[in-house]
């Protein structure tokens, strides 16, 4: 692999999309969250007002750190990702959009807790990738980048990349004792 393959972002830039607008996130049992999303084309004006839309919405949630298409009720493979400023975060590309996103490479497996807005009641431990390479497609643009990331953000794409394939973080679990009551901090 070169190193123009592990270019990251590049010179790509939230100004691409937009301003969005703050859409209704959608709960299990939602159909729309149990079926995979179609793929998009990353150029498309309904593509990028997708993708601002979900820049959008995650940033009026409090402590979201990634919101995919499914969870505003739009069957189609796109998400946005921000883990800025997370305790548990190791290598940050700060807020960004993918498109028909894959895991290309995934090691250093272990379980971890998560939480998800369209599972508002409960969380789980989830045995995910440590460090992950990530393809897809930038809105806007369509130019296809590979991000390399690890801890937390790994564990926020492979998440949001679940929500484009029609999977919750319960259908990862172990099992009913690896599903915990959420907690409330007052």
């Amino acid at each position: 692999m070169n190193g123009e393959e592990y270019a990251g972002l590049g010179d790509w830039t939230l100004d691409v999309l937009g301003t969005g607008e703050v859409r209704a996130v959608v709960s299990a049992p939602a159909a729309v969250l149990s079926r995979a999303g179609d793929t998009v084309d990353p150029t498309a004006e309904e593509t990028v007002r997708l993708a601002a839309d979900l820049v959008a919405t995650m940033r009026v949630s409090p402590g979201c750190v990634g919101l995919a298409a499914p969870q505003i009720g739009v069957g189609s493979q796109v998400f946005a990702v921000d883990v800025t400023g997370h305790p548990k975060a190791g290598t940050v590309h700060g807020t960004f959009v993918l498109c028909n996103a894959t895991v290309v490479e995934a090691s250093r497996w272990k379980a971890g807790r998560e939480g998800c807005m369209s599972v508002p009641d409960l969380t789980g431990d989830v045995k995910r990738a440590g460090r992950v390479v990530v393809e897809g497609a930038l809105p806007g643009t369509g130019k296809v980048v590979r991000l390399v990331t690890d801890a937390f953000e790994a564990r926020a794409l492979q998440h949001e990349i679940d929500h484009c394939a029609g999977l919750l973080f319960l259908d990862r679990v172990a099992g009913a004792h690896a599903v915990y009551q959420r907690k409330v901090y007052l």
